[in-house]
């Protein structure tokens, strides 16, 4: 029989932000130093509570990373990335989290504002190497983050964004292995890349590496959704192969 008087439970309602770029060849994320309890001084992504009842989701992500980070709507595409919500997530009570992901080529300098005392661009591998400790669960948030960065690389043509307006094989191989985390075979890589149609289109020019050969040029082509995908590699027997 249903309780008459069972109260539904008080839950607070926030937002988070896996923030991702591509610095000095290597895949970072924006992490913020909290200002104020619980976990002052720790390490964060960037987020925060709505601020009123009206205010949408992803209105509130943005304006939390404009608050915490100084970075604009105009800068970044959101796209939703997973709901968090175990009872013991956050000490001052059950707060459900909506996690949004971004990855962006050259994207500024952050600059802290509100309840953040810092903002900077970390390495994912120190920010995951277990010597850094991060608030609540966004350690979690973080690495299911990266994990659909990584997805994205392999079924899109996100990865030609962070090159120049015309690249190398070379230079675009050292996207994937940042994001990836991974060394590929270079000719495997450019046996692959040039399997998939409207991927990327020679450029008509070349230009001469550090060893002094011509490296051919590309461009990014029209294709965005690539088929076949450009599979990662996982553990040691697929890097050999990839």
């Amino acid at each position: 029989m249903a309780d008459d008087h069972w109260v539904p439970p008080t839950v607070l309602l926030a937002v988070d932000l896996v923030i991702l770029t591509l610095r000095d060849s290597r895949l970072q994320v924006l992490l913020i130093e909290r200002g104020i309890e619980p976990h002052e001084g720790a390490l964060a992504l960037p987020g925060g509570f709505l601020s009123h009842e009206k205010e949408d989701l992803v209105t509130a992500a943005h304006r939390e990373l404009a608050e915490e980070a100084g970075l604009g709507p105009d800068q970044l595409h959101l796209e939703q990335l997973g709901v968090y919500g175990a009872p013991d997530r956050d000490p001052r009570g059950r707060v459900v989290s909506a996690a949004y992901l971004a990855i962006a080529p050259r994207l500024p300098e952050p600059v802290a504002g509100t309840d953040a005392s810092r903002a900077a661009w970390t390495p994912v591998a120190e920010a995951l190497s277990g010597d850094m400790q991060l608030a609540f669960d966004h350690e979690q948030i973080l690495t299911d983050g990266i994990d659909r960065a990584r997805e994205k690389l392999e079924r899109s043509a996100l990865a030609t964004a962070f090159c120049g307006p015309t690249f190398t094989i070379v230079e675009l191989q050292e996207v994937y292995e940042a994001v990836w985390g991974v060394p590929l075979d270079a000719r495997n890589f450019y046996r692959k890349v040039q399997g998939v149609d409207g991927f990327i289109v020679p450029a008509g020019s070349s230009r001469r590496t550090e060893g002094g050969r011509p490296a051919r040029l590309f461009r990014p082509g029209p294709r965005t959704a690539l088929h076949p995908p450009m599979t990662r590699p996982h553990g040691q027997a697929d890097r050999e192969s990839a």
